[in-house]
């Protein structure tokens, strides 16, 4: 039997086009030890919005004592919803109803607060909650167990619905957990279900530490499109500790998911445990020992890799790629992107690097332009 050489009929439902939602400025930037100032968050959100992206994690409406990286989250929503960036929007033909602003709150006083920053006309259209399969983990996070949780969130969302606000469930822990361990993948299936039964919009599958492998993530995501088959309400969520994210990638592409997230510079992890020269409770000690390697998929090389596979994602690619150059100034430091150094494979080649003289070489050999076989 031939050996069937389409990708596409190997893996029959693996997409041509995919959304990659930008939450640098939330997930990517709360694990800064310095703080990223407002004009600069404002900046890199709304060029990512200018390069193609429509669906954007932009602040945490919880606690700032907790975590002050986002003292500054009414005034980054109020000028996304307001008319300065509307007009620039229109200006560039973008339909500003287009753009999806995420906030996340985890508990009900910050969902609370959306709501009511959304009756003032600068809520965010969507918020998001966590639930983590291994209740340690869960606890760690939200300070409350998961039957409690359960109960709030099914609260939160009946809210949500009153004033038009989006809910996105995450599950967290489906792979590992950096506390409990070992976990069961078939948990995560039934947490999917319970938070699309209790009316969440979607749900995020998150990998927070970094611990999926790219065949357990292929089993899980087969799982989820058998159990719920509809692609929009899945978004993939990749942490990088292990330089394997990009493996996960192509693992839920394998299996038809067409919604992903990503950080620029791969930028990311646990809320931060120190700010500029104060240190502050975040979510408590860090899971890891070495900074270097924590953050989430980079956005820069996932797009890259997405295009040159011949998928389409709906971004201005070389624009991201030069704000993921701006970026590593913007932080201080390299951060994980290969791309931005080594760019895109370019189909016309780099004939700078050419040596002279090889049509000559040819003429005096007595060969054809193009033959690259002796005659026989």
């Amino acid at each position: 039997m031939p050996t069937e050489y389409d990708y596409w009929k190997i893996f029959p439902r693996m997409p041509k086009k995919v959304t990659i939602g930008d939450i640098t400025i939330r997930d990517g930037f709360q694990h800064e030890e310095k703080f990223i100032s407002t004009p600069a968050k404002i900046y890199y959100a709304e060029k990512m919005i200018f390069a193609g992206c429509r669906d954007l994690e932009i602040t945490n409406l919880g606690n700032t004592w907790l975590m002050p990286q986002f003292k500054d989250s009414d005034e980054i929503l109020a000028y996304f919803k307001g008319d300065r960036f509307r007009k620039k929007c229109a200006k560039r033909g973008i339909n500003h109803e287009d753009i999806c602003f995420t906030a996340v709150t985890i508990r009900e006083k910050s969902v609370d607060r959306a709501i009511a920053l959304k009756k003032e006309g600068v809520g965010p259209d969507r918020i998001l909650m966590m639930v983590s399969t291994e209740e340690e983990h869960h606890f760690a996070n939200s300070g409350t167990t998961l039957p409690d949780y359960w109960s709030e969130a099914e609260r939160c969302i009946k809210k949500c619905n009153d004033v038009g606000i989006k809910m996105c469930g995450t599950v967290s822990t489906i792979w590992g957990s950096p506390i409990g361990g070992a976990t069961d993948m078939k948990e995560a299936v039934e947490f999917t279900k319970r938070w699309l039964d209790i009316g969440a919009h979607d749900v995020e599958h998150a990998d927070h530490d970094g611990s999926a492998s790219a065949a357990d993530v292929y089993r899980y995501f087969a799982m989820i499109m058998d159990a719920i088959p509809n692609p929009e309400k899945h978004i993939a969520h990749f942490h990088e500790t292990k330089r394997m994210a990009s493996a996960s990638v192509l693992a839920c592409l394998h299996a038809g998911i067409t919604n992903f997230e990503a950080t620029i510079g791969g930028l990311g992890g646990q809320p931060a445990n120190f700010l500029d020269d104060c240190p502050v409770p975040g979510t408590g000690e860090y899971y890891y020992d070495d900074p270097r390697y924590v953050g989430l998929v980079c956005m820069e090389d996932t797009l890259v890799q997405l295009d040159e596979m011949g998928i389409d994602t709906g971004y201005n690619i070389d624009k991201v790629l030069e704000l993921g150059r701006k970026m590593e100034k913007t932080i201080g430091r390299r951060l994980r992107s290969e791309a931005i150094i080594n760019g895109r494979t370019l189909k016309e080649g780099h004939m700078q690097f050419a040596r002279p003289d090889l049509a000559d070489r040819k003429k005096k050999l007595g060969e054809k332009p193009g033959q690259k076989l002796p005659l026989s």
